[in-house]
């Protein structure tokens, strides 16, 4: 694997990092079509846990099935597979080696009134399925969010002295904001910043909107404003994260048309975003119609 100029600049940015952690960064961002250009596209099936198996893989029933998910990835040439100890397990053997797989550590359900999540896997069981990387996610603003990050805290540090990458869903939620909050431009930033703060190499946050949700912030936003554009607000969250000196990539969230998720992909490439992570949006569609979504994501991204 011959590492692109692009790629070598990137992993110059982790300064602390072992060359396993850089090695397993760069598996990520040099596999599949994007391989070698600092974008990525990935395939996240965590909503199993999340929502329940109706809810997640009904759409598409072939989703049901652990080896679907690990050949869409494949297929559609993306840089890695993210999923729940489980379902990497289903499919470890099988695919070993063909696509770099995250880990998800950590995971909630719908059952649940908390704004928490229970760690599911561990550092061992990434090293034992041949991961690149650990997956967890925060809720900043959780009544849970500091036992979380201590969580986080423990779990990275094993997981770089190991070798491994750390993938953090910065997800803001909790008794202080509503729904308007939870994507606002003030809070979006400020959860990727957290991420970046507590060690993470790739930070996962949702698209901003135009939005102020701290009237701590206010006055700064309008001393300082970002224009109200959806690249501008990318590249004020890519800003956050060290001065982009952090890969950030963007969710595609609840199911929306096609033309939607371009758009977005669009803004996030132009913004200075490392890419999408893509999940129901993808595998919810019948397998042709994923495919070429997910092509012409990839387009955006590498041209």
């Amino acid at each position: 694997m011959q590492l692109t100029h692009k790629v070598k600049e990137i992993l110059s940015w982790y300064e602390s990092d072992n060359p396993g952690t850089k090695a397993n960064l760069a598996r990520i961002l040099m596999e599949g079509k994007l391989g070698g250009t600092g974008r990525m596209v990935i395939l996240p099936v965590d909503q199993g846990f999340e929502h329940g198996p109706a809810r997640s893989f009904a759409p598409n029933p072939a989703a049901y099935d652990p080896h679907y998910h690990f050949q869409l990835a494949l297929d559609a040439g993306l840089n890695a597979y993210a999923a729940p100890l489980g379902m990497i397990e289903a499919g470890a053997s099988t695919f070993a080696g063909s696509i770099p797989t995250i880990l998800k550590v950590n995971s909630s359900n719908s059952l649940s009134t908390t704004k928490d999540q229970a760690v599911t896997a561990g550092v061992d069981d990434a090293l034992r399925l041949g991961c690149s990387a650990i997956g967890f996610t925060i809720y900043p603003s959780s009544e849970y969010q500091f036992e979380m990050m201590e969580e986080l805290r423990e779990l990275t540090a094993e997981a770089k002295a190991a070798g491994l990458a750390v993938v953090v869903w910065s997800y803001p939620r909790g008794p202080m904001l509503d729904k308007t909050g939870e994507t606002a431009l003030d809070i979006c930033a400020y959860a990727a910043h957290m991420a970046a703060l507590v060690g993470a190499h790739i930070i996962k946050v949702k698209p901003p909107t135009g939005a102020i949700s701290l009237d701590a912030a206010k006055k700064t936003y309008d001393s300082s404003p970002v224009e109200d554009d959806a690249a501008k607000r990318i590249a004020h969250v890519v800003k956050a994260c060290f001065n982009g000196r952090r890969l950030v990539v963007f969710s595609g969230g609840e199911a929306k048309g096609a033309d939607a998720l371009l758009g977005e992909a669009r803004a996030i490439h132009a913004g200075g975003g490392n890419g999408s992570i893509v999940g129901r949006n993808a595998f919810q569609r019948p397998r042709d119609e994923a495919l070429k979504l997910l092509g012409d994501m990839v387009d955006i991204y590498r041209s």
